[in-house]
């Protein structure tokens, strides 16, 4: 049809022109989303978004759920065959393979000079029923700046090392960053009794992944060993989205800090006694839940408070509670406006207490520390950006990252591409081929940025 429009543009009227023009604009319109042709005069993409696209499609088909998401948790027959999947990827792009003890999954490209090592790369494990971007996009990205870098003939003075770290989510033994905290150091030989469903320990599975448990503690990475570490990822939040950016330049990893609170009342008969002598802890945890609420919504900034669920005992419809129980979870960068915000809590539940007549007590659960980006490699994002004419947002990641832990033993720094409508963890997760295209030639840029800026003599 266009070879019989464009023969009879130019013998006919301007009618079949306009026809033209419409056929054009159609093809345009609903040309495939892979192509996605460059504008004259437009940066040169280095990395190939059809290769890249390709290998996400493909590592999606493990664990494959009938929702279109993917269930592939860490330890795993499905996480098993996604992890040779990624490794012929790895040896297909000619990088030296190996695999630690605590099952981390590295990818050698060889420097001109005896530098520190630049790290790139993200994880594969999923939660249950969770999406096809979270730690896919970071992994295959990592893989395909290696393929774009051995494409140019590209030679670097940095040795450069692609890493898929192990069990990021952590529903498998409850361990989340897992593989990072073990490079990092914060994990150690104490978590290999721990039973799964199966009666199986931490130990049997590293055995199936070829590893030998009693030398997890030489996957450590030590200080000096890495110049810098790079995540892409999806932000799993709605700021990018909502805001039309397409890259975010992550300021750091959020602290956490959890609290069990268990309030002590009285449980007595409903009917007979009078609502001034009561002493109902479902009613003081009520107020109190609330409370964690209207503290996190007085701070200005993207800190987070949750209450998770809310038990309360007896549980019979004629008995005052006598006992209430729920979790506190705070998040923000800064670990001092937790803990103000953690004050002014407590203080608030002691009031409450009085008026209820009852007795609140919480307990520290767990925590984890903020982790901030190095200023020396966001510079580096924000430029590798700004090359490619894409705008950027300064923001926090406020879910926990393997980048939380490398950050303990070398600079980081995050490169977050937009999530739809900020949803993650779902089969509804997504990311465009073009967002996913854009934060993985941000991070090739960024890499040799850094290759020529760091270690300078």
């Amino acid at each position: 049809m266009t070879a019989r429009h464009h023969g009879s543009t130019l013998k006919n009227s301007c009618r079949t022109c306009s026809l033209l023009g419409l056929a054009i604009l159609w093809m345009v319109a609903f040309a495939a989303p892979t192509l996605w042709p460059q504008a004259t005069g437009s940066p040169k993409f280095h990395v190939d978004s059809n290769r890249l696209q390709g290998t996400l499609e493909k590592l999606s088909e493990f664990g494959r759920n009938p929702e279109g998401g993917v269930t592939r948790t860490g330890f795993s027959e499905t996480d098993m065959a996604a992890r040779e999947y990624v490794i012929g990827l790895m040896k297909q792009a000619a990088l030296e393979v190996r695999v630690d003890p605590a099952g981390n999954i590295f990818g050698l490209r060889a420097g001109s000079e005896k530098l520190p090592k630049l790290l790139f790369g993200s994880h594969i494990d999923s939660v249950l029923h969770g999406g096809n971007f979270d730690g896919d996009v970071g992994s295959m990205g990592a893989i395909e700046v290696m393929r774009a870098l051995n494409d140019g003939s590209v030679k670097t003075r940095h040795p450069l090392e692609v890493v898929i770290w192990t069990n990021e989510e952590g529903n498998h033994f409850g361990v989340g960053t897992l593989g990072s905290g073990m490079a990092a150091g914060t994990l150690g030989p104490e978590i290999l009794d721990r039973k799964d469903g199966q009666g199986l320990t931490l130990a049997d599975w590293l055995r199936r992944y070829g590893q030998d448990p009693s030398h997890l503690t030489d996957a450590r990475i030590p200080r000096g060993a890495l110049a810098a570490f790079l995540e892409l990822h999806i932000e799993q939040g709605a700021h990018l989205d909502e805001s039309k950016i397409p890259i975010g330049v992550v300021q750091g990893i959020v602290g956490i800090k959890r609290w069990q609170c268990v309030v002590t009342g009285f449980a007595n008969h409903a009917g007979t006694t009078p609502m001034n002598r009561r002493k109902d802890a479902l009613a003081a945890a009520s107020r109190e839940l609330l409370v964690v609420r209207e503290v996190v919504r007085a701070e200005t900034g993207h800190q987070v408070g949750t209450v998770g669920y809310l038990r309360a005992e007896p549980g019979a419809v004629n008995v005052i509670p006598g006992r209430a129980e729920f979790p506190v979870e705070l998040r923000d960068l800064e670990a001092s406006k937790i803990d103000r915000m953690w004050e002014r809590m407590k203080v608030r539940f002691t009031q409450i207490d009085k008026e209820e007549n009852v007795e609140t007590r919480c307990t520290a659960l767990d925590k984890s520390d903020p982790a901030h980006a190095d200023p020396a490699l966001q510079a580096a994002v924000r430029d590798a950006a700004k090359s490619l004419g894409l705008a950027t947002m300064d923001l926090p990641s406020e879910a926990g990252q393997d980048s939380q832990e490398i950050a303990k033993i070398a600079p980081m720094a995050m490169i977050f591409v937009p999530s739809r409508d900020g949803i993650s963890h779902s089969p509804k997760e997504f990311t465009s081929w073009q967002d996913v295209a854009n934060g993985t030639e941000v991070l090739y840029r960024a890499v040799l940025l850094l290759d020529d800026r760091l270690n300078r003599k």
